[in-house]
């Protein structure tokens, strides 16, 4: 699956990755109020076996295709 992520203003070290196809329709307006605004980091091609530097990539994977959208936050950082 090709996937775009995203870093946010607000959020420092986290990530939306959403699935290229859909970009952000499929993120709740909610999320990306609390993200700000939003800067391209990469596209890649995601696999269940990619490998990813803080997150489980078929964990990953399996979001993107259930809820259209992932989001990676610092360890131990509570979503508010």
């Amino acid at each position: 699956m090709k996937c775009s992520v995203y870093k946010g203003e607000r959020r420092q070290d986290s990530y939306l990755f959403v699935p290229a196809e859909h970009e952000l329709s499929q993120v709740p307006k909610a999320l990306l109020d609390m993200l700000g605004t939003l800067s391209l980091v990469l596209t890649m091609d995601l696999t269940p076996t990619t490998k990813l530097a803080q997150a489980d990539p078929a964990s990953v994977f399996e979001k993107l295709k259930i809820h259209g959208y992932f989001l990676q936050l610092p360890p131990g950082d509570p979503v508010h």
